[in-house]
């Protein structure tokens, strides 16, 4: 499977000509354009509409109307675990991606003691269609919230810890330090705690990201979220071979010491064969871990849901996984990165 080229980081970018065409795709309400003989995607959004034109579609499940499948259906959230760890939490002026993104999950994962922090704030710098942080200008500078997060780790007795963070681009390493200080923080304060770190592209850049590794978290995680055909619609200001480079390179700096994980969404208009083969790019990129899950759209301003696939066409992505060399995987309509993310790592990882 060959891999397509890029242009360097920070290489004058060319401008589009030759457009020979442009129209509404039905499949997800972007346009179509024709540039050079390759087509591609193009959607815009403004804050308050992350979703764009897109979330007008209406060739997909409606917002409002439609019952979801009974195997997305979970109970509300409520148990007594769960209300006294979001007390700890907000109590400790923390954030966890669990609420902030909506996550189906949150009931049943804090019921059995585990989160996913959230560090350096709750504003991110870029608007992806699908996702339900907050986008603006980040003000949050807390040079004490890594300390406050390994504290809360050991209040909790975690086992597995999971730290991601908003986009910074806004900072000049892209919010790397925040990684180092949070892994350091742990280690010192819950030493029997392994550290899984889900991370932003830190915009491809190897120093920011070596700063992380150099840490030697025990999992390196970074989302690359859907199939690179939907990357315009999706995720714009992010690009699919950049976020696989970032992966491949995590592996290098850290060696055997480092297990790589990444996730994707299905739901968004992309095929089986798609996935399946995003999942062999991802194997190129030395991916080691592998988890997906159905997307479920946060409000009718985001990305609509084009289908719900059925639990069957997760167990064949699993098996088709597994196939390509994954060591571990989670496919799933209710899987999310961090969901069980202690019990769904190689066997040796979990033995280390």
């Amino acid at each position: 499977m060959s891999e397509p080229t890029e242009a360097p980081l920070g290489a004058p970018r060319e401008r589009a000509v030759d457009v020979t065409a442009a129209a509404p795709d039905p499949t997800n309400g972007a346009v179509s354009k024709t540039v050079g003989g390759a087509e591609r995607l193009h959607v815009t959004r403004s804050r308050a509409k992350p979703g764009g034109t897109a979330a007008e579609s209406g060739d997909t499940v409606p917002f409002r109307r439609a019952r979801k499948p009974p195997w997305l259906k979970v109970p509300a959230p409520g148990g007594p675990t769960y209300r006294r760890l979001k007390s700890m939490i907000g109590s400790d002026n923390l954030h966890t991606v669990c609420e902030e993104a909506n996550c189906p999950n949150v009931g049943e994962c804090w019921e059995r003691g585990t989160a996913t922090f959230m560090i350096l704030g709750d504003v991110c710098t870029r608007r992806c269609g699908f996702c339900n942080v907050k986008t603006g200008v980040p003000s949050w500078n807390d040079p004490l919230e890594p300390l406050r997060v390994a504290n809360q780790v050991k209040k909790m007795g975690l086992r597995h810890a999971v730290v991601t963070s908003v986009d910074r681009d806004d900072l000049p390493d892209y919010g790397a330090s925040a990684f180092v200080g949070v892994i350091r923080s742990i280690r010192m304060q819950a030493p029997g705690c392994k550290v899984e770190i889900l991370t932003p592209d830190f915009r491809g850049q190897e120093m920011p990201l070596a700063k992380v590794i150099h840490e030697r978290p025990d999992v390196f995680n970074h989302n690359v979220e859907t199939v690179p055909r939907l990357y315009p619609v999706a995720r714009r200001g992010s690009k699919f071979l950049r976020s696989a480079r970032v992966l491949k390179m995590a592996k290098e700096m850290g060696g055997a010491d480092v297990v790589t994980k990444s996730g994707l969404m299905v739901g968004l208009g992309e095929s089986f064969e798609e996935m399946v083969e995003t999942f062999g790019l991802l194997r190129e990129h030395r991916v080691q871990v592998l988890t997906v899950g159905q997307y479920l759209r946060p409000t009718e301003n985001h990305l609509p849901v084009t289908r719900y696939w059925h639990p069957e066409e997760f167990e064949a992505l699993e098996k088709a996984a597994y196939e390509l060399g994954f060591e571990s995987v989670a496919s799933g309509p209710l899987v999310r990165s961090s969901y069980h993310a202690d019990q769904n790592l190689p066997e040796r990882a979990l033995a280390g």
